[in-house]
């Protein structure tokens, strides 16, 4: 069992972590809300860090975190109003993606789903981890992301291919 004298100094965590986080909020949570979630991920992760007790799964603890933060996000501007007398017009063009209609429809599912896509085709992480991430069972974890799979499919047409469109829109 590991203790705390095996954990890494937390700049080296953060490092090694903060990739993977960021690729997840950015595909979750869109350009524009992932840096304010990719901080809030690293604090709480920062504050808890000293009082951890194990080190054997670290990346899975703070894709934990970066999941409830990103669900959290969504909970807000679902509850965020929005009143205005006419549509504004976009100053600039938003980031280039490789396939935008592919990650406008990943984010329009469900967040349970949107999550387990994310984790299971851009981060390749395996359903035991997406579950723990998710704070579900692995069964659970799988059927999330083949609805959401399925649920993309529709939106975007049966030429859909996660392994191919949304690793490759995944700013490797």
């Amino acid at each position: 069992m590991s203790t705390l004298m095996d954990l890494p100094p937390f700049q080296t965590f953060l490092e090694e972590q903060r990739v993977a986080v960021y690729r997840f909020l950015l595909a979750t949570v869109g350009p524009g809300a992932a840096d304010d979630c990719f901080q809030e991920t690293f604090l709480s992760a920062l504050r808890a860090y000293p009082h951890l007790r194990e080190a054997s799964n670290l990346r899975g603890w703070v894709m934990t975190i970066a999941t409830r933060k990103a669900m959290d996000h969504w909970r807000r501007a679902r509850r965020r109003p929005v009143p205005m007398d006419e549509l504004p017009e976009r100053a600039a063009p938003g980031p280039a993606d490789a396939e935008p209609a592919i990650w406008d429809a990943v984010r329009r599912l469900p967040p349970a789903q949107r999550a387990a896509v994310v984790h299971r085709y851009v981060l390749d992480l395996p359903y035991a981890e997406i579950a723990v991430a998710l704070g579900c069972s692995e069964e659970a974890a799988r059927a999330s992301a083949y609805e959401g799979r399925k649920t993309l499919r529709g939106l975007v047409g049966e030429a859909f291919d996660p392994g191919r469109a949304v690793l490759e829109g995944s700013h490797r």
